[in-house]
């Protein structure tokens, strides 16, 4: 998976994930439009075990992209399919992760 985390001022992370066959690329599907193009997900390779390590550092908002990584988050029961979208047949979700110090 592809992963770039964002930090934001006030300690919380922004965590952008998705498949590399998807990154550079846009889709579009009516009037949703998943853009793979930009900085925002333009990160480095990471296994599992480091994405979870570093979700669970703190809280977090979590964007995935990709069939791989969708399937993953769901596996790992963050996110539950009902809240999954396809756009152009590429599955996206968001997860807002909250931890308790």
């Amino acid at each position: 998976m592809i992963v770039k985390i964002h930090k934001c001022p006030d300690g919380r992370k922004v965590i952008a994930v998705c498949d590399p066959d998807v990154l550079g690329k846009k889709f579009e599907k009516g009037e949703l439009q998943l853009d793979l193009t930009t900085d925002f997900y333009k990160g480095e390779e990471k296994d599992k075990d480091e994405l979870l390590a570093e979700i669970r550092k703190g809280s977090c908002n979590v964007n995935i992209a990709g069939k791989k990584s969708v399937a993953f988050f769901v596996e790992s029961k963050i996110i539950e399919e009902d809240n999954i979208i396809e756009v152009d047949g590429v599955p996206h979700a968001q997860a807002v992760i909250i931890m308790d110090d």
